[in-house]
């Protein structure tokens, strides 16, 4: 080998030069079984300033485009030793280290390795003065990372490249990776346990019209997958007039009563106490991040359907103590004073707390709705009033 790359190097004609390297190099891919060893000291001779850079850009470039003859775990070797011994001269092979990342990239994602698909491509600089990107090949980039980091719930990680292709995506006139951002950002909320923001998400996606955007067509069960996340996160929203507003919309909306889990949706939204059997059957359906454990050793799906409970319970009751209400939402009545104090606190739910008497007290709204209920009435009222004015004095309505 290094009689050959020496004899390649002394030759004057820079066309001839070229070919003899190529030659050497397609003996080294082709051999069988790979010779690494061999394919590494190649590497060590173009990285050397003992080769003009015009050529070993090109060769470079061969290689890195040819790297998928070798066998997966001889490719992982010799890319990875390519990626390290270009690092000192990366501004002068820039080109080749994107193809070779790309090319690990795949790799990558064909055995499932999503993170470190994602490492992969993530170290590309989209910035470079060298190569210039325009907006579109960016925002493909930053989604496709965000895309591989959550193969693996990685949300961190993936917020960090869909935090980049917010700057992108507002003037993206393509269709499918506005999509697909509006997919990854709802899945980070998702995630994060930002639950109503992502159930947000999740039905706004689940809405779209089209059934054909670009060349990706929309399937349906996608959209039905979209409407049961939906519910799903707003379901484990905390309890609260936000929550309440939210499962309205759905409930209201007709796709819902085909979903599986619409008796759930039904009784959350009717303020109806869950019972255990319920719980357990809607836990099924969850994701391993939505039944995570909290620091108080609870998990996730417990706090939802305690904070559920005690709203219910809060329109059943006028006064409950914490005994009682330990009893009833199945936890300790400490437990219960404290996630009581924690909602009313954060105006979650109306009422107040003796703790002398360790009663719990809740407010009737009844009152207020009916307020509410006269002003709307008299509003009315005043504006039929004033378009009967009108008429008696021959003014035209617009209708």
């Amino acid at each position: 080998m290094d009689s050959a790359l020496a004899s390649a190097a002394a030759i004057a004609d820079q066309r001839q030069k070229i070919e003899q390297y190529r030659h050497i190099l397609a003996s080294v891919l082709s051999s069988s079984p790979p010779d690494i060893s061999q394919a590494k000291r190649f590497l060590d001779h173009m990285v050397s300033d003992e080769v003009p850079l015009v050529v070993s850009r090109q060769l470079l470039q061969t290689f890195a485009q040819d790297l998928g003859k070798l066998e997966s775990e001889a490719q992982k070797e010799v890319a990875h030793y390519a990626l390290t011994q270009i690092q000192p001269r990366v501004v002068s092979f820039e080109e080749q280290v994107v193809v070779i990342r790309e090319k690990l990239a795949e790799l990558y994602e064909s055995e499932q390795q999503w993170s470190k698909a994602a490492q992969m491509l993530s170290g590309i600089d989209l910035d470079s003065g060298i190569r210039m990107l325009d907006d579109t090949n960016k925002l493909s980039k930053c989604v496709q990372i965000a895309r591989l980091y959550l193969e693996d719930d990685d949300a961190v990680n993936a917020e960090a490249f869909i935090n980049k292709a917010s700057f992108l995506v507002t003037n993206s006139q393509q269709e499918v990776l506005n999509l697909q951002y509006k997919v990854c950002y709802a899945r980070i909320l998702d995630l994060k346990r930002r639950f109503l923001e992502a159930a947000l998400r999740y039905y706004d996606i689940s809405q779209i019209e089209q059934r054909q955007i670009g060349e990706e067509e929309i399937d349906e069960n996608a959209l039905e997958q979209a409407l049961s996340a939906a519910v799903t996160c707003t379901i484990l929203a905390g309890a609260g007039p936000q929550r309440s507003r939210v499962l309205a919309t759905l409930y209201k909306d007709e796709r819902c009563s085909k979903l599986k889990i619409y008796p759930i949706l039904q009784k959350v939204y009717l303020e109806r106490i869950l019972r255990k059997p319920e719980i357990d059957a809607f836990s099924e359906e969850l994701r391993p991040h939505q039944k995570a454990l909290l620091p108080d050793r609870s998990t996730v799906l417990d706090r939802a359907m305690i904070e559920h409970n005690l709203l219910s319970a809060s329109k059943l009751y006028t006064n409950i103590s914490f005994d009682e209400l330990g009893t009833l939402l199945g936890i300790d009545p400490r437990k219960a004073e404290k996630i009581a104090s924690r909602m009313i606190y954060e105006d979650r739910m109306r009422g107040s707390i003796d703790q002398v008497e360790a009663v719990i007290h809740f407010d009737d709204d009844t009152e207020e709705l009916q307020q509410w209920d006269q002003q709307i009435a008299g509003l009315c009222q005043a504006l039929n009033d004033i378009l009967d004015s009108m008429s008696s004095k021959g003014i035209a309505i617009p209708v």
